[in-house]
């Protein structure tokens, strides 16, 4: 696409108005999460009071499978309202791009839906399999003696685990494709099943995403799912690494200030 065509899709209606609207649905589900965190139910985001008497625990008796069917459901919906509020912002940059090749498209607006959706279904697979893991912890620790009175040393593995995947070949190579969003649509978008090809383009940045970004968001089990101060910083740097120019140099900062932390918890428990 020339300079010129890019600045006409730029000026096209609807541009300006569909980026906003993600912009939006990012604020809304940070209110969303306020609301959530300070209301009497704010300890589910952090998967705790499964068992308490009241609503939720009876739903959980009551459904088939409930006590693995609905905090999962529950978990699922945390996720997403996480996935909206801290990681659509790092995609902005793609987003804008694909809003600006399809400007001109009368479904441009349901296309730019399917790449938020198929981004959404790729972080949504990763959720799933965290909380699926964050459970089997949960039940490991409970069940070890040596971890009942340890907690701690499963966040000091998470965040060294993270802090070490700074380093990591997976971790750069997937950097890099987040940071060329142009490249990135470019190779994917050709017109031709244009819903197909933009779930395509949302999902495969997604994983993409996933692979830079998942380390960091595993943090937020270590800090509290629910706790929105962690949700902003790590957000930031999330964005900062994936989008400004000196990103890449965050890498090291970044994991060895985790790899400190983690000994840091360790040597104030031994």
């Amino acid at each position: 696409m020339t300079s010129q065509g890019g600045r006409a899709a730029a000026r096209a209606p609807g541009h300006s108005l569909r980026l906003g609207l993600i912009v939006a649905l990012s604020a809304a589900a940070w209110a969303a999460l306020a609301v959530w965190s300070a209301s009497p139910y704010g300890r589910y985001l952090d998967h705790g009071g499964w068992g308490d008497p009241g609503l939720l625990a009876a739903l959980c008796r009551s459904v088939p499978q409930g006590e693995l069917v609905i905090p999962a459901l529950l978990y699922a919906s945390a996720w997403l309202l996480m996935i909206a509020a801290m990681m659509l912002p790092t995609t902005l940059p793609l987003l804008g791009i694909f809003s600006r090749i399809t400007a001109s498209r009368p479904d441009a607006g349901a296309l730019l839906g399917r790449v938020v959706l198929g981004y959404a279904v790729a972080w949504l697979g990763f959720g799933l399999l965290a909380h699926g893991f964050d459970s089997v912890l949960h039940v490991a620790a409970a069940n070890t003696d040596w971890l009942v009175t340890r907690g701690w040393a499963i966040g000091a593995l998470i965040l060294a685990g993270a802090g070490a995947f700074q380093f990591s070949a997976l971790k750069y190579r997937c950097l890099e494709r987040c940071r060329t969003p142009f490249a990135f649509v470019n190779a994917r978008w050709h017109g031709r099943k244009p819903y197909r090809e933009a779930f395509r383009i949302g999902f495969d940045h997604g994983v993409f995403c996933v692979g830079c970004c998942s380390a960091m968001m595993l943090v937020m089990f270590v800090v509290g799912m629910g706790n929105l101060g962690w949700m902003l910083v790590l957000a930031g740097a999330m964005a900062a690494e994936k989008n400004l120019p000196w990103g890449r140099r965050l890498r090291t900062p970044l994991g060895l200030g985790l790899i400190a932390w983690a000994g840091a918890l360790a040597a104030v428990n031994l």
